[in-house]
């Protein structure tokens, strides 16, 4: 997995990020979700490096084997602006001061953001399993609700990690045969440490309160991605 990658830990300011890369020409950054690491990403990132391009695959900030900062009463640490300047400076530390980018449920916000807050750097945006968080929760209605419920019970203080913590393999589901090996014993250790699963669920708590206050502050000043 990750044949031909380099990885180390980068040091980005308050946290150090887990980080794989490798390849060489234009530079792409991939971004995971939840409750996966890097590794989700293992069979893409060699077709990409194959199509001659230089791939960048982090551990989101809470993830993986990226650090987990104590967290605030608004949860910022974890705010998807937070993860978005994580990216700008890890990119700019490997010498990418222009990338694309590609994120995956969770990481798809990071991506936007991402875009959003530092334009100048991103030059192409892909947007994979996502609705902007903002626009989701306007809509929310029965069916998103029943769809979607996670988001709201990862959101609630203290019971989220008591329920995952009791039994984190019957909470969330997987197998090496769909995962492949090494990918799964990443996402094991990580759903299995009680550390991780909190800075998860405080993306989610960020992503109901802080992203959407910013997610709204944009609409009002009329801010998009062009």
């Amino acid at each position: 997995m990750f044949e031909g990658f380099r990885i180390e830990g980068v040091d980005v300011g308050d946290v150090e990020l887990h980080v794989r890369h490798g390849g060489t020409g234009p530079s792409v950054l991939l971004l995971h979700g939840h409750p996966r690491t890097g590794a989700t990403w293992h069979r893409v990132a060699a077709r990409l490096v194959d199509a001659g391009l230089t791939v960048v695959v982090p551990d989101l900030r809470g993830y993986g084997r990226s650090s987990k900062p104590v967290t605030t009463a608004d949860h910022t640490p974890y705010s998807k602006r937070t993860m978005a300047a994580d990216m700008l400076r890890l990119m700019t530390y490997l010498g990418h001061e222009t990338f694309m980018v590609a994120g995956h449920d969770r990481g798809s916000y990071v991506a936007f953001r991402l875009a959003m807050d530092h334009p100048q750097a991103v030059t192409r945006l892909a947007l994979l399993d996502s609705v902007p968080i903002l626009e989701a929760l306007e809509r929310c209605d029965e069916q998103f609700a029943r769809l979607w419920w996670h988001w709201f019970f990862f959101a609630q203080p203290e019971t989220p990690e008591r329920v995952i913590n009791a039994d984190p393999e019957a909470w969330y589901r997987a197998s090496p045969e769909s995962m492949g090996e090494e990918a799964y014993a990443e996402f094991r250790a990580a759903t299995r440490d009680p550390q991780t699963v909190h800075a998860m669920l405080e993306d989610y708590r960020a992503g109901l309160g802080v992203d959407r206050q910013h997610d709204r502050q944009d609409r009002d000043e009329g801010r998009r991605i062009d």
